[in-house]
Parts: structure tokens; C-alpha cells; sequence
């Protein structure tokens, strides 16, 4: 029988198993930060990884821009069905890399191969790295309290630490009723609560009376879109609710 036609490799399938392999080495990975596709944390070592279906200028280019933040950066590309015939073939794009001081990693979704194989690491880099930047994307990381994207995702809403945070305060207004910006405090949505809430970026919230705030029904909606950080943020709800009877 003929063999069935295999479905090109996307970008998004390239993620989970980089996930899995840097989690096991003990790094915080977050998705789709700063246009980084992937960025990984552990203690003072700051990765980030491009993902893309093959090597082209605009992977070099971004991944080159990647290092203004880091000096461990890495291209990650699917890996071709012949290794060694394909390790001979991009022998001048593996050199080009090693000239920018970029690693290269390759990549399989498929049962019965090796997952993430690192072909050779990023070498250590003279760029000027713009300390802002870097500051930017660590804080963050850190301010995700996990991670609810998808590496190499388009044209779909990213969760960033910000809608997270409108995320978690939608989700108090939603169960607990309007709440002042004060008593959302006390339940650790943080010291950008009044702003989130009046500028109401998203549409998520109304502004009932003075100081009392309540969930639209676009905002009660749009919940739903986000179940996972809906239920984490319920759960967390539920427990500070049993401590405090």
C-alpha cells in the first residue's frame, strides 16, 4: 500500500517538545514573550528560541535581533527525515550560525525519535545587549504564573503578564460580585489593579459606582476563551476563601 502523504511539520508543534526537555533541566519556560518565541529562565541563565519550519533570512535576522537580550540563542527547525545527509547538505548554514554565535537545535514531535537533539550550542557572544530589554522579558517571565501560550502561535490572543493580571481580577468580579480596587488587593491582584480597571482595555469591566467595580458580560464571555487560567485563578479563590472563613 502506498504510503499515506505526512503532514508538514508547523511551527507549534515544535514547542511542547522543547518544553518538555528544558523543564527537565530545570528552567521556567514561558512562550511568545517580547516577540521572543520561546525564553527560558534558570537562575542567571536567560535562553531564547526561535522556531521555524526550515533556515531562511528572516530566522537569521530575528534570531540575531534575539541577542540584544541574550547570548544563548538557538534556531530550532523540525528534524529532517535524513540526519546525516542533511547535517552534509547545510554544512555552509551550519558555519553561517557558528559565525553569529547561534545554536542549532532540531526538533521531533514524532514517537520513536529523539525529541530535541542540540546539534551545537550558541558560543559566547561580544553583542551589546540592551540591559532594558533583557530586564523586560525576565520580569515577564516571571510574572506568568505559568504558561498558557504556544511557541511559534500567530494571529491568536497571547496571554502576557498583563492580561493574566485583568484575567485574575475578572475572575474575583465574576464569583465574588463588584469589588472596590482595595478588596481585589486583599485577594493579590496586585498594585496595577485601579489601572487595569480603568482603563479597561479589554472591555471586561464596569464601573458601577464610585470606587466599586463589576464584570461585563463581554468580560464574562471572554473567560471562557482562557479556561485553564480561569480554573487556576478559581481554585486559588476557593483556597483563600477556605482560610479566611
Amino acid at each position: 500500500m502506498p504510503k499515506k502523504p505526512s503532514h508538514p511539520i508547523a511551527e507549534t508543534d515544535l514547542y511542547q517538545p522543547i518544553y518538555d526537555y528544558l523543564v527537565e533541566q530545570g528552567y521556567t519556560v514561558r512562550s511568545e514573550v517580547h516577540y521572543c518565541d520561546i525564553a527560558a529562565v534558570r537562575g542567571d541563565d536567560l535562553i531564547i528560541i526561535e522556531l521555524k519550519r526550515g533556515f531562511s533570512i528572516t530566522l537569521l535576522a530575528q534570531a540575531c535581533e534575539r541577542q540584544k537580550i541574550s547570548d544563548s540563542v538557538y534556531v530550532a527547525i523540525p528534524r529532517p527525515s535524513n540526519k546525516w545527509k542533511w547535517m552534509a547538505q547545510t554544512k555552509s548554514v551550519q558555519g553561517l550560525l557558528r559565525r553569529l554565535q547561534l545554536g542549532l537545535m532540531i526538533v521531533s514531535p514524532k514517537p520513536g525519535k529523539t525529541p530535541v537533539e542540540v546539534i551545537f550550542h550558541p558560543t559566547n557572544g561580544e553583542y551589546r545587549k540592551r540591559k532594558h530589554v533583557q530586564r523586560a522579558v525576565l520580569t515577564e517571565i516571571e510574572k506568568r504564573s505559568g504558561d498558557f501560550n504556544q511557541g511559534g502561535s500567530c494571529r491568536k490572543k497571547l496571554v502576557t503578564a498583563y492580561r493574566e493580571n485583568a484575567i485574575f481580577i475578572a475572575c474575583c468580579l465574576c464569583d465574588l460580585g463588584p469589588l472596590t480596587p482595595r478588596k481585589l488587593r486583599a485577594f493579590g491582584t496586585g498594585k496595577k489593579t485601579l489601572s487595569i480597571l480603568s482603563r479597561n482595555v479589554y472591555s471586561w469591566f464596569e464601573h458601577i459606582d464610585k470606587g466599586l467595580y463589576g464584570i461585563s458580560s463581554r468580560g464574562r464571555a471572554e473567560l471562557e476563551l482562557y479556561p485553564e487560567l480561569t480554573q487556576y485563578y478559581r481554585d486559588l479563590l476557593e483556597k483563600q476563601q477556605g482560610s479566611n472563613p
